[in-house]
């Protein structure tokens, strides 16, 4: 039998062979190994900007539906909306004229405090009705104060002439003789007056609700409810403070 005897060299020379060999098979597999791994990821990428598209356009559907019932929401008012809103900034601006008398005649600190309050919120809902009639491309009222004399502009000729016939509000002589009192007497005409005030517009707001179509419009329907809850609880408040004054 013949036995294979290799020299040194040879051995030498063969070890190195083996070694390019194993890292040539070694290289291939990692190549394969981070071809796979890109593609991986590249197809993550793809799949993340899929999802991102389709949560964009849903986005973009959902907005687009939601101004439209913005849109949808506009139309449904009738006249009554529209004569509502137009008069009660004028009932409004009446009890403007008669709070800002507070702090010139005397009255008493919870009376000063009521009347910040009525001027504050009423402020707030005249600009908030005037927003909505000119939403919806209806003349827009705009008030004017001097003194005690109330001027509306821009409300057309039968509002011009009939707001001072709605219900509570209060003729030019219980203006004159509020702005000729004062001190507790000053306190006691305000109370009364601002009570047959607030229950005018309580009349207004079931007005409005009694008529077919009418308070449909969501802004419309709130701001009503709204106006018909704060008068009905200060007109009991304003109560309470003129039974107090009486004893």
């Amino acid at each position: 039998m013949r036995s294979w005897r290799f020299s040194a060299p040879a051995v030498l020379l063969i070890v190195p062979v083996f070694a390019l060999l194993f890292a040539a098979c070694s290289g291939s597999g990692s190549v394969a190994s981070d071809a796979a791994g890109d593609s991986g990821m590249a197809a993550d990428m793809d799949a993340k900007s899929e999802q991102q598209s389709d949560a964009d356009a849903e986005k973009a559907q959902a907005e687009k539906v939601y101004w439209a019932r913005q849109d949808e929401a506009k139309t449904r008012y009738t006249k009554a909306d529209v004569d509502f809103m137009t008069g009660m900034i004028s009932h409004h601006a009446q009890a403007l004229v008669m709070s800002a008398l507070a702090p010139t005649h005397g009255a008493s600190p919870a009376v000063q405090t009521l009347t910040a309050r009525i001027i504050n919120a009423q402020k707030d809902e005249i600009a908030t009705m005037q927003a909505w009639l000119r939403d919806r491309d209806q003349p827009v009222p705009e008030v004017h104060i001097e003194g005690t004399k109330l001027m509306i502009h821009g409300a057309g000729d039968g509002h011009m002439q009939g707001h001072m016939h709605m219900p509570g509000m209060l003729t030019d002589e219980q203006l004159q003789e509020l702005d000729n009192a004062r001190g507790k007497e000053f306190d006691r005409l305000f109370l009364k007056y601002m009570i047959q005030h607030h229950q005018g517009a309580v009349t207004m707001v079931d007005e409005l609700f009694s008529q077919d179509g009418a308070g449909q419009d969501e802004a419309s329907f709130r701001l009503a409810s709204d106006i018909n809850v704060d008068q009905i609880t200060e007109i009991a408040r304003m109560q309470q403070m003129l039974d107090a004054l009486s004893k």
